[in-house]
């Protein structure tokens, strides 16, 4: 199950971070430093590309799905605000959020939070790019409830262009499992077609979180 595997690294032990910022995904720079594999159906190939005058992690998924994720480490209340860029060629026309058969999409950022010994206790917010699912909608992954996917983009009518997006996870988290957030433990991408077998690229940009909602925005890489 591709989720639990994510919960039970994210749940080993995490450097500390500070600071005004916390730059999980530095991809524009080119970096990968502490992002590691997580295959689970087949494997989506991840590589640091050049996309429409960007620098940026290129995700191609045929038939599989595979993530990359990395442990971090800091309270929500501290860090409230995500925020990151992304790119799809299309969403996925056979996803079905209610239905494991129906469960991939053409791009994800997973912020994921550690809640105890055991993985099933794990929770994690799964924003996506999605193609049935109304943008702004929340719903529980098929596998398990302990897993919100929250559809940030929807359709193809930003299909081909970068967007940059936005959230909250301390209240996304309230408004998905009903209670403060405990700390999170890591962030990961997956780009995932093996449900569905499609074939699909994607890219994504910078993921940082923030401290302050007001902050300005960063410049685009």
């Amino acid at each position: 199950m591709k989720l639990v595997a994510f919960l039970t690294v994210a749940a080993m032990l995490a450097l500390p971070v500070s600071g005004s910022e916390i730059a999980a995904g530095r991809f524009s720079a080119g970096d990968l430093t502490g992002w590691g594999n997580m295959d689970f159906n087949g494997k989506t190939v991840y590589t640091i590309t050049q996309h429409d005058g960007r620098t940026a992690l290129q995700a191609y998924s045929n038939h599989a799905a595979s993530g990359l994720l990395k442990k971090v480490s800091f309270k929500p209340a501290d860090y409230p605000i995500v925020r990151w860029s992304w790119n799809v060629e299309r969403p996925l026309p056979r996803e079905d959020v209610t239905r494991k058969s129906g469960d991939d999409f053409a791009a994800r950022v997973y912020v994921i939070f550690p809640r105890g010994f055991f993985k099933w206790q794990n929770r994690a917010l799964n924003y996506v790019w999605a193609s049935r699912m109304p943008k702004g909608s929340f719903a529980s992954s098929p596998y398990t409830s302990n897993s919100a996917v929250i559809a940030v983009e929807s359709g193809n009518g930003k299909a081909g262009t970068w967007v940059t997006e936005e959230r909250n996870i301390y209240e996304d988290y309230r408004k998905a499992f009903g209670s403060d957030p405990p700390p999170v433990g890591a962030v990961a991408v997956m780009t995932d077609t093996d449900n569905t077998g499609d074939e699909v690229t994607a890219w994504y940009g910078d993921i940082t979180f923030v401290r302050s909602p007001q902050a300005a925005l960063p410049p685009r890489p």
